[in-house]
């Protein structure tokens, strides 16, 4: 979907009647990293189309226009601007308001745009912009600033790369009020008000935050807490914050005031010397009464009690498995989207082995304490 080769889909359409509204992200970020190419030309983006004929109903660019040139780099490449901010999850349907709520990516090249890591209310019958939020200015980054290839293609100053990764939360409040929850890579959560063209309601920082720090893919909220995983790493690309300790783990924000009611730091001798191996949480929690669910990068998934973020259970899914559809699986770290919780049981996807090789494995556990295994299937693998 879009008009870009380099256009893709990471996070799930959403449905309503016979509306699906997809979300449209860009590898462009990756391709950056190579100095010869034209870096570059792409919009994050989400697209309205007729779930039983395909027609496209509206198509909603972030970034207003078509990238202009913007110079050349060290090696005569051609650059473009503006670009990047792209959509990476899912969005959020405000029914009562009309609306869809996305949050984007940062910027690839430079000038940014005040669309880049934000919230952006859209319109659903017309794919119109309501309103936006910006949660970090300037920021423009490729993998070209990660040091491990040609730098050419890097925007100059580098950006922090904070996106709004993760799906904005529309959740009703004790006292009745409708809020949107959204968590960024900058390690802040913010609680914005939809009747107000997202004023900050507060905000609260439960991370140092940085380009694979903060709060990646997600959060959970039950109407009093909000529960978000924070996967700061020690190492970081470009630090905004060198004052600050990297906090990994869970945090429980109390959603009329921002304040962190309890904290679960990851552990940290769980990974037994493992290559790439970090203790940090980057998938999307899963919250049901009682207990929220958070898988980690060490590849362990946790039920942590609401009440005070005591771990009920901890299983390790880095091990070997004999599958359902006969094939040896082997977990790994836990990342994108969070456990899902159905009929006692709790289904997570498990594998990721390295940055380059991948498998996602489905465990289904028992809820209970026990953390027996019911049963594994082997669902992808790739390289």
């Amino acid at each position: 979907m879009g008009w870009h080769p380099e256009s893709n889909n990471t996070g799930s359409p959403t449905l309503y009647g016979n509306n699906l509204f997809i979300p449209i992200s860009s590898m462009e970020v990756v391709m950056g990293g190579d100095p010869s190419y034209e870096c570059c030309t792409s919009s994050g983006a989400v697209a309205a189309v007729d779930k039983r004929t395909g027609a496209l109903l509206w198509y909603h660019r972030v970034i207003p226009g078509y990238p202009e040139e913007a110079g050349l780099n060290a090696l005569g490449t051609q650059l473009w601007a503006p670009s990047g901010a792209p959509v990476w999850s899912s969005p959020t349907i405000d029914l009562s308001r009309g609306r869809v709520y996305v949050g984007t990516g940062e910027n690839y090249t430079r000038p940014t745009t005040t669309t880049s890591d934000a919230i952006i209310a859209i319109e659903m019958e017309t794919g119109e912009i309501s309103w936006s939020f910006q949660g970090t200015e300037s920021d423009a980054f490729t993998m070209a600033c990660t040091g491990f290839r040609n730098r050419q293609n890097c925007p100059a100053p580098p950006g922090p790369d904070l996106d709004f990764g993760m799906a904005p939360i529309l959740v009703t409040r004790e006292d009745g009020r409708d809020i949107l929850v959204v968590g960024q890579k900058s390690g802040m959560v913010w609680a914005l008000d939809p009747d107000a063209e997202g004023e900050v309601l507060w905000s609260a920082r439960v991370g140092k935050g940085s380009a694979l720090g903060g709060i990646h893919w997600g959060m959970a909220s039950d109407g009093y807490l909000a529960y978000a995983a924070n996967a700061d790493r020690d190492a970081v690309i470009v630090d905004v914050h060198p004052d600050k300790e990297a906090t990994p783990g869970l945090f429980a924000l109390d959603l009329m005031t921002g304040d962190i009611v309890w904290s679960a730091p990851a552990p940290r001798d769980t990974c037994e010397e493992r290559q790439g191996c970090y203790p940090a949480n980057s998938a999307a929690p899963t919250v049901i009464p009682g207990a929220v669910f958070a898988g980690g990068l060490d590849g362990h998934i946790r039920a942590y009690s609401t009440n005070d973020g005591q771990i009920l259970w901890d299983f390790d899914t880095v091990q070997e498995f004999e599958t359902s559809n006969g094939i040896l699986g082997k977990g790994g770290s836990i990342d994108g989207p969070g456990p899902v919780i159905a009929n006692g049981l709790v289904f997570v996807n498990s594998g990721m082995d390295s940055s380059v090789r991948y498998q996602a494995i489905s465990y289904w556990y028992s809820v209970s304490q026990t953390t027996e295994v019911k049963k594994v299937s082997l669902s992808t693998t790739a390289a």
